[in-house]
């Protein structure tokens, strides 16, 4: 089984992570941030992970900390979890649309951290959810768990349903990118012997 627990603990918040890689989409958050646990949601079932995340932090000042903070534990675990790659597909991508709005992601567990993040919400926030910490939650993970992420939303005028698609694509294309390719078993998927 991939898998792995993380404990992350800090002045601003503390955070306690499950990921099994090869799970059935089960999954049970707690993070005091709504819109966050619905989008996590989305990951673990479109992505057949099962996660689990516990979540105390800073709400009283704002979301930022808990958000940024959880992405930065996931992507630890993710990179425990994934292991030393060897047999996985490495790529991945996906489409995904909800009503008007379709996002793209594709990714790379490459071992270098990068973000590309092209997203222009049609609004400030999701309720009480400030749409710029999407893309504070996809920083942290891709800093920890050492991928190279690309994000695109190509249409739509809902915001719930930009962030909603592009939440389904990336547990979709992460789902992708660590299938173990049977005609891979052992191998390293890179010329350079490493990830």
């Amino acid at each position: 089984m991939r898998s792995a627990e993380i404990t992350r603990n800090t002045l601003e918040t503390q955070i306690n992570v499950t990921l099994n890689l090869d799970g059935t989409g089960a999954s049970s958050f707690n993070s005091g941030i709504g819109f966050l646990d619905h989008m996590m949601d989305q990951i673990a079932r479109h992505g057949l992970m099962d996660i689990t995340v516990q979540a105390k932090g800073d709400l009283h000042i704002d979301a930022h900390h808990t958000v940024e903070d959880i992405g930065i534990t996931l992507g630890q675990a993710f990179a425990k979890a994934v292991g030393d790659k060897k047999g996985i597909r490495r790529y991945g991508h996906a489409y995904v649309p909800l009503d008007e709005a379709l996002s793209r992601v594709v990714l790379d567990i490459s071992g270098r951290p990068g973000l590309s993040f092209g997203c222009v919400f049609t609004r400030a926030t999701i309720g009480e959810f400030d749409v710029d910490l999407v893309h504070e939650f996809f920083q942290g993970f891709v800093n920890h768990a050492n991928v190279s992420l690309h994000i695109d939303n190509l249409k739509g005028h809902n915001a719930h349903h930009q962030a909603e698609t592009i939440f389904k694509a990336f547990g979709r294309a992460l789902r992708m990118a660590i299938e173990l390719d049977p005609r891979m078993a052992g191998i390293m998927p890179s010329t350079k012997g490493s990830l």
